[in-house]
Order: C-alpha cells, then sequence, then structure tokens
C-alpha cells in the first residue's frame, strides 16, 4: 500500500476526513495518514483502541513513536497517560494493553535512523515550556541529526512571521485551532507539509502542536524510503 506516499507534496487531513479502518487486532481501528507498505510499513497513523483491547506483542522492526491523545495506553514496561510522549528505538518490543477508558495515539513507525537509539517517555502536561517569543512557548522532546520534535503552544492571538521549512513540516493539532495562509486546522488535523515549503502560522483562540521537522529533506524521486 502506498497511502501519501510522495515527500514532495503537502497533505492535509482533518477530522472530518478520517475513515477509520480496523486493524488485525479486536477493538483497535486505524485512521492512515501516510503510509508504505502492508502490515509492516513506513507509517504515520492516529490508532483508536476500544476499552479493554490489547494488541499482540511486537518487536519494533523499524522504531516507534507515539504521542497519547486520549485515555491511557499501557504496556509491561508502563502506564502513559494523555500526554505521554514515547519513543520505542529499532529492536525494543512491547505487549500494549488497554484499560476501561480505551486510548487513542498518534504513532509513527519505521522512521528511525539506527543510530537513534534513545529509549524515552515524556510526560509532556506536567513539563515546563520555554518561552520562544510572545505567545510562543515549547518543549523539545527530541532532537537528532534530521528529526526535531517539539509540542508547541499558541496562546490566542498569537502570530508568527513567514518562515520556511527546511527539511519539512509535521504538524499534529492536539488541541485549539492551528490557521495560516492557507486554511485553518481543528484539533485532530494533520499538515504536512514539504522541504522548502513555507507559511505564516497564526492562531485566533490558541492551540496544541506536535512539530516535527527537518525528516522529510528532498529527494530525486519525491519519497524517503522506509528505514
Amino acid at each position: 500500500m502506498e497511502l501519501n506516499a510522495d515527500f514532495s507534496k503537502r497533505v492535509v487531513i482533518r477530522p472530518e476526513d478520517y475513515q477509520w479502518r480496523p486493524s488485525p487486532a479486536n477493538g483497535v481501528e486505524r485512521m492512515m495518514l501516510d503510509r508504505i507498505g502492508d502490515e509492516v510499513a513506513r507509517a504515520t497513523t492516529v490508532v483508536r483502541f476500544a476499552p479493554n483491547s490489547q494488541f499482540d506483542a511486537h518487536t519494533h522492526g523499524g522504531g516507534e513513536e507515539f504521542l497519547v491523545l486520549q485515555g491511557v495506553f499501557s504496556d509491561e514496561h508502563a502506564d502513559y497517560p494523555v500526554g505521554s510522549y514515547v519513543r520505542n528505538p529499532i529492536g525494543t518490543a512491547h505487549t500494549p494493553h488497554i484499560g476501561p477508558d480505551g486510548a487513542t495515539i498518534l504513532v509513527k513507525l519505521c522512521q528511525f535512523d539506527a543510530a537513534d537509539t534513545e529509549q524515552k517517555a515524556v510526560a509532556t502536561q506536567a513539563a515546563a515550556f520555554e518561552e520562544v517569543a510572545p505567545g510562543l512557548s515549547q518543549l523539545l522532546v527530541h532532537d537528532v541529526p534530521g528529526e526535531r520534535v517539539r509540542i508547541v503552544r499558541f496562546a490566542p492571538g498569537t502570530r508568527l512571521g513567514p518562515h520556511a521549512h527546511r527539511g519539512g513540516e509535521e504538524v499534529y493539532v492536539i488541541e485549539g485551532r492551528l490557521q495560516d495562509e492557507h486554511g485553518s486546522y481543528p484539533a485532530g488535523s494533520w499538515i504536512r507539509s514539504p522541504d522548502g515549503s513555507s507559511h505564516t502560522p497564526f492562531s485566533d483562540d490558541g492551540c496544541l502542536l506536535y512539530i516535527k521537522t527537518g525528516h522529510l529533506p528532498a529527494v530525486a524521486d519525491g519519497s524517503r524510503a522506509a528505514e
């Protein structure tokens, strides 16, 4: 399967565009955002777990990164409440299980560099954000060559100047509404902007964002191979 596999193109998916598909595990549904491959794939996905569901034990052959959007996601290592940002590098394994309230996560698979071996869990809701501009604060959760991940908060009325995305930018709107000259993006929206693109973001009402940058370099065929 190839879905939004041309990384030279801008992609916007809003909540009204969601099409949930069942996964091989009972009680687990997926909204696929981009994908290259079948069940083992380079993929970005919103995954929704029904209450008391579980997933078979599995190994992360290409690494796993996820952000808990709703509920509590658990495995044999820990319980991860809303706002938890977790990285499980290549070769790690776990057996997820979900409690009575269910859970929803944003997950990225098979996108780790082999040299990126740090396993971590960050409780972003309890962490101190750094103010980087008037009305704009951020929490840096991962920073390695070719990949920078932040949780970014826009206070209501915050407007930024135009800027270009060197290495591309990927945004998931966790709360509130993000806006730019191209449109308006409510909570649940996913925006992937290619290398060299630019925009002028703002938020009238305020918003909280997951932002990854630098990981979509331009290549000859407009795509990037799975790692």
